[in-house]
């Protein structure tokens, strides 16, 4: 099944995007980097948003939801100046995302971290997520939480080695929070 609007167009429209790209902050770790998205980052995002992980994150997603979902992440660097970065090894290989986003819902930012299957176990979550922080600390964000499904282990473990608190619900997912004063206008 084609996918047109996931295939990059050459030309004028191409070249403005990777000149919009370059003005986003490329974040590096000892093993990673974090780096703008491009839309052929689209694989590695659906398989992730529709395959096991897709219910922890709000799905199951289709594809085409997947790809909103995907726009959305990246559109909130125009919107809010945080957004979505891919996760590359050193060696260029995608391993996932991570994000300091604020969609629809949400109460405050949020750090979010989502990792292909075969990048899990190794320690690059904690390593992109901490490396996230950092940034979203430069850009002197008052609060960062993470919003994670209760039944999501591995993510409630990483908010716990990140040094994240649960203090709560909103919209039925636990609230871990990262730095900053209680929300004053709901549960978190």
């Amino acid at each position: 099944m084609s996918h047109p609007h996931e295939t990059p167009v050459p030309g004028p429209a191409a070249d403005f995007a990777l000149a919009l790209s370059a003005h986003l902050p490329v974040l590096e770790t000892p093993r990673l980097r974090l780096r703008a998205p491009r839309l052929e980052d689209i694989e590695p995002w659906v398989e992730i948003l529709c395959g096991p992980a897709g219910p922890h994150l709000g799905g199951p997603f289709t594809r085409d939801e997947a790809f909103a979902e995907f726009a959305c992440a990246c559109g909130t660097w125009l919107l809010r100046g945080h957004g979505l970065w891919t996760v590359d090894s050193r060696d260029d290989e995608t391993l996932g995302f991570v994000l300091i986003g604020f969609e629809a819902g949400d109460l405050e930012p949020e750090l979010g971290y989502l990792f292909l299957p075969s990048a899990e176990g190794h320690g690059y979550a904690t390593e992109a997520a901490q490396a996230a922080r950092g940034h979203a600390r430069a850009l002197r964000l008052p609060s960062l939480v993470s919003y994670i499904d209760p039944a999501n282990t591995r993510s409630r473990q990483l908010a716990r080695r990140l040094g994240a608190t649960c203090e709560g619900d909103n919209a039925g997912s636990n609230v871990w929070r990262h730095w900053g004063a209680q929300h004053s206008g709901g549960q978190a």
